[in-house]
């Protein structure tokens, strides 16, 4: 099958969508599907690898903006990730040609357009790009938080879905969040599958050795960014309150990048700073080293589409403790990760007891390498393709009469 990825995010960037981007595309690469990628690449035409789209790096963001370029050979399926210059060009391209379209929802813009301005910025181009009859005043509200603003992200996002032969939801929650603007388009819940883990190198060991952590102490994990939208002012406030009951207990929190400074003046605040390791990010297949050297997962975004770190930690055997109820159900079984009340109290006592607590622990470690070994790569692929083949032909926009603007 011949298959076109296009995503706005790089491969190289340490986040939710180009892990799940770069797994996909290797799956189907290695089961022998024909797949090109379009995403940001070098400026440099002889950097650039097949696919990779001139782009230039943007100030304070860890991303790359690219030309909006469309795909430029014959494929099956378009496969579309995200909503920006490349994101709309491969949407355009796919509807004027009659080529089935999968658009995987990976990120709530309505939450994130409350923390990113340039969340609000893309929307406007995109819908001008998508036919949306935007006038200053829609533009005006999409720069505002408020109902003006949630009214407008919704109609792009049916204007999105419109032209989309099927809308890919990485969890239950993404599939009810979407379903008021999917209208006709099918919705499957398709999560992507944690990495297979790296063998073990006495990772535990080395890695508390060079964070000058004692063996034996508690210690409390949290991977990604600690920007306001992942809460980590909950986290800080809960790990003080751990502390008073496990004076050693340490917190790690890798792969920050911004806000470091208010992240250390959140932890001066909550008299935490003695037992805060604050990294930045570090290549994917490092990350599974601190996964050993942790005791638990702290997990305190409610913004996540799916939280791919979830299933990460679960698969190294690492428990999770989070606070969004939405996201509790692992992938490929019935069981349910622990939950508690996002306040510092209890999401605090969640965290001891996981830390504590010898059958409660045991039972979740359990509990979440049978879901990581039950939602493997080969099912996640199954299904992937599966879904690619049933996919019916589609008319050109041109010969419907809703052909996108020029």
């Amino acid at each position: 099958m011949r298959i076109a990825h296009i995503s706005d995010s790089h491969l190289t960037n340490q986040e939710g969508v180009a892990t799940s981007v770069g797994t996909t595309v290797a799956l189907l690469r290695a089961a022998g599907h024909r797949v090109v990628l379009y995403c940001p690449g070098p400026l440099s035409r002889r950097r650039r690898r097949p696919g990779e789209v001139p782009s230039l790096s943007v100030p304070t963001r860890p991303y790359r903006l690219a030309l909006p370029r469309a795909p430029s050979a014959p494929v099956d399926v378009a496969h579309v990730h995200t909503t920006g210059p490349l994101g709309v060009a491969g949407l355009r391209w796919a509807a004027d040609r009659g080529v089935p379209t999968v658009l995987t929802w990976h990120t709530d813009l309505v939450a994130y357009a409350a923390h990113y301005p340039e969340i609000p910025i893309g929307a406007g181009y995109a819908g001008l790009r998508l036919g949306l009859r935007w006038r200053g005043r829609d533009l005006w509200a999409l720069a505002h938080p408020g109902p003006g603003r949630q009214a407008r992200l919704a109609a792009l996002g049916r204007t999105l879905l419109a032209h989309t032969s099927i809308l890919i939801a990485p969890s239950a929650k993404t599939a009810t969040m979407m379903a008021t603007m999917a209208g006709r388009t099918p919705i499957v819940v398709l999560p992507t599958p944690a990495a297979a883990p790296h063998a073990d190198a006495d990772d535990r060991r080395r890695v508390r050795a060079r964070l000058g952590i004692p063996a034996g102490a508690p210690v409390l994990l949290a991977v990604g960014r600690a920007t306001p939208e992942k809460n980590p002012e909950l986290l800080l406030a809960a790990f003080a309150q751990v502390r008073r009951e496990l004076p050693a207990a340490q917190l790690v929190l890798l792969g920050v990048r911004r806000h470091r400074l208010a992240v250390r003046r959140m932890a001066r605040r909550y008299d935490v700073a003695g037992g805060l390791h604050l990294l930045r990010p570090v290549p994917r297949h490092r990350v599974g080293a601190y996964y050993r050297a942790a005791d638990v997962l702290a997990f305190t975004s409610t913004t996540d589409t799916q939280g791919l770190v979830l299933a990460e930690a679960e698969a190294y055997g690492l428990p999770v403790a989070m606070v969004d109820t939405l996201l509790v159900a692992r992938p490929g079984t019935g069981t349910t990760r622990p939950v508690a009340e996002p306040t510092p109290e209890a999401f605090a006592a969640l965290l001891t007891r996981l830390l504590t607590e010898r059958d409660l622990r045991a039972a979740v470690i359990r509990d979440g390498l049978a879901a990581a070994a039950a939602w493997s790569a080969e099912r996640y692929l199954t299904e992937l393709v599966t879904l690619y083949a049933s996919l019916p032909p589609v008319s050109p926009v041109s010969e419907t009469g809703r052909g996108w603007p020029s």
